[in-house]
């Protein structure tokens, strides 16, 4: 057996090796270390400020764990985030520490919420088999939709493997108690920033300009002459084009011939994207090139995700002046500047543009300050009269975060996932077995320790629950059995899915009321569905072209919005069309395209898997090929071509048809590389599969 201080000295040994800028710990990793939680057994909630160390202290948590034998996950939000840490974790290889994606295969596991959640629920080998769960970004249980998952995952996991230990690292939250006594942890709280930050509010009237957008050009001229960042927070994606184009036009003139070359560098970068897959840029790429050749990018969710990457690793060379970005950029990546802008303060939401919450001021401010590079940090809001910006500074910079509620039962597809999770996998038999579930989750214990709620908490429990219930049973996913509640083979395809149960009756509905299935007309049902990631409109111009192409295919509508949109583009790159010809067609952000069709293609799958267990077999023997065709982007023809040459692609595999025809059992390897992208191996790959051999 290893002692407990050989093994924190290898920590420390691995730490000092692994991140060799960490010359000592700064005052807020110091003061967690000295509360002994390397030591002790319980749950801790680790909350100092962003950029002061927390994924240190998560990761010596984690060493320690494995030290010992045991296995941990490092648990966040964001895939970009589980991709960022798998690649930072990856040194730690070299120590005969695995790391990797999953517990059943690595010691050290980083997994989005729903990759843990889901082993929570089917996989117990695999979770009993887990030391430590590190929680990161753990503040975010307040959160609408990943909230509930994380949330109930945390109380399966109590219950299943009561000896699994929970380090959750989170910002300082103002009710912090409630979610202490409820994971039974020790909580150790420090204000120590490595660089301190600055929080303003600026007017235009003070600043003495027209508009906010002439604010901003005199922070990053400021930001030019002291070799320093910005990072802007405006509410949408064209918000963040047009700001980004304004500014890089007010300071091209400033810029010296080496930063105009570092730039050029960057920008061919970001134009080189779309190229490599076959398309012309977009306009949205040109924009974007355009603005970065003067150190200004926009980074949005219309964007080629390895040009977001781009913007991402360029900014953090320094290679980038400034970055203008919606609000979502606030729980992504690690991308700290000395300088945050939020110009806009309001958000668009169902009821309007509304106020954005302290809390995720305090995120997007939190982003200010480059530890080992700036001294301090500056986050300024913009107002426009100096009445508004003191109502601002008494709300955002003086005023308090609000408290962090459950968001479960206000996610109704949460508690239909849970109550079938917790059926399917047998650990509920009969409704009060689920209400005990939920009276053990955060929201219970909200509710149950609320001095106005405990009087009515059970009674509140019990109606939510029976009316999840109803809804269950009435749509044929639960049935009450002489043995307890049971699920039906529907309700075990929605428990072994990460598929929403709306997603999932509405794909059952369609396939039960088609006389039969037609791949348009499925695709347009999937786009209309929660879990289709949709293809955004990029301005107001005529929505006309989307609607004759769904007219065309025999789909009439009335209202043009996103799901249409999204159907319309997926119908025109089954049909070979490239990011370019998309944009120009429908006036969308054509970039999303590929992400778009590759979760279509999953959904066609689960769509055959809702038929298989309706009985429906006329016609779903084409499914197969819809599927491909989404994932591929390709006509018919091509589909055994692309499924049977790996990496060949749509661009190659239509050249050699075009050349060859569709019988290739004559082509030789010298014939196949006179293609142009065609080498020997992929030709011999080609012969192997089609040639006479």
């Amino acid at each position: 057996m290893i002692f407990m201080d050989a093994i924190e000295t290898k920590v420390h040994e691995i730490i000092r090796e692994s991140y060799p800028n960490i010359k000592k710990f700064n005052p807020a990793q110091q003061s967690v270390i000295d509360s002994g939680y390397l030591e002790d057994k319980t749950n801790y909630i680790i909350a100092i400020p962003t950029a002061s160390g927390k994924t240190v202290l998560g990761v010596m948590a984690a060493l320690t764990a494995i030290l010992k034998g045991g296995k941990a996950v490092y648990a966040v939000p964001l895939i970009s985030i589980q991709n960022e840490k798998v690649k930072e974790f990856k040194k730690f290889e070299k120590y005969g520490i695995k790391v990797g994606k999953h517990p059943s295969s690595s010691d050290l596991a980083v997994m989005v919420f729903e990759s843990f959640d889901a082993i929570t629920r089917f996989s117990w080998n695999t979770l009993n088999d887990v030391d430590l769960l590190v929680v990161d970004e753990f503040h975010m249980i307040g959160e609408y939709s990943r909230g509930p998952t994380m949330e109930c995952a945390i109380t399966r996991s109590k219950q299943l493997n009561p000896g699994m230990r929970i380090v959750a690292l989170s910002a300082t939250l103002q009710n912090m108690g409630d979610l202490s006594s409820w994971l039974d942890a020790h909580v150790v709280e420090h204000d120590f920033r490595p660089v301190p930050l600055y929080k303003d509010v600026l007017t235009t009237e003070e600043m003495e300009t027209k508009n906010k957008n002439d604010v901003i050009v005199k922070i990053l001229n400021t930001s030019i002459k002291e070799s320093s960042q910005a990072l802007v927070f405006v509410s949408t994606r064209r918000f963040t084009e047009s700001l980004a184009k304004y500014t890089s036009d007010k300071v091209k003139r400033k810029l010296s011939p080496e930063q105009k070359k570092a730039f050029h560098e960057v920008s061919e970068k970001i134009l080189d994207v779309p190229r490599k897959r076959g398309s012309l840029p977009t306009a949205v790429c040109l924009k974007l090139a355009e603005s970065i050749e003067n150190g200004v990018a926009f980074h949005h969710a219309g964007l080629f995700d390895k040009q977001k990457e781009i913007i991402e690793d360029e900014f953090r060379a320094g290679n980038l002046l400034m970055i203008t970005a919606t609000p979502s950029l606030m729980y992504g990546v690690n991308l700290p500047s000395k300088n945050v802008v939020i110009r806009d303060y309001t958000r668009w939401t169902s009821q309007g543009p509304q106020p954005i919450p302290v809390f995720d001021y305090e995120q997007m401010s939190g982003r200010a300050g480059r530890p080992g590079y700036d001294t301090e940090g500056y986050s300024y809001l913009i107002a426009k009269t100096l009445d508004e910006a003191y109502n601002l500074k008494d709300h955002y910079v003086y005023g308090e975060i609000e408290p962090t509620n459950s968001k479960l039962i206000e996610n109704k597809d949460a508690v239909y996932r849970q109550i079938i999770t917790q059926v399917a996998s047998t650990l509920a038999k009969t409704p009060k077995d689920l209400f005990k579930f939920f009276l053990e989750t955060f929201y219970g214990w909200q509710m149950s320790h609320n001095e106005y709620l405990e009087s009515f908490c059970s009674d509140s429990i019990e109606y939510e629950v029976n009316t999840a219930l109803e809804f269950l049973v009435k749509n044929g996913i639960i049935m009450p059995t002489p043995d307890g509640l049971k699920t039906t083979e529907f309700g075990m395809l929605i428990a072994k899915s990460n598929y929403t149960v709306e997603t999932a009756v509405r794909l059952r509905e369609f396939a039960s009321v088609s006389e039969e299935i037609e791949s348009s007309k499925l695709i347009y049902e999937l786009s209309k569905t929660p879990d289709m990631p949709l293809i955004s409109f990029k301005g107001r111009k005529s929505k006309e072209p989307v609607r004759d192409r769904l007219n065309s295919e025999g789909i009439f509508v009335v209202d043009i919005g996103l799901s249409e949109a999204t159907a319309a583009t997926m119908l025109e790159w089954m049909g070979e069309r490239n990011e370019y010809e998309i944009e120009n067609a429908f006036n969308v952000y054509a970039a999303s395209t590929r992400r778009s069709a590759y979760e279509a293609s999953l959904l066609v799958k689960f769509f055959r898997n809702i038929c298989n267990i309706l009985n429906i077999y006329s016609g779903t023997d084409q499914l197969d090929m819809l599927a491909a065709r989404l994932y591929y982007g390709v006509k018919p023809d091509l589909v055994p071509l692309v499924v049977s040459v790996k990496r060949l692609g749509r661009k190659r595999a239509r050249a050699v048809v075009k050349v060859f025809g569709d019988d290739l059992k004559h082509v030789t390897p010298e014939k196949l590389t006179r293609i142009d992208g065609i080498g020997p191996k992929t030709a011999e790959a080609i012969i192997a599969k089609f040639g006479n051999g």
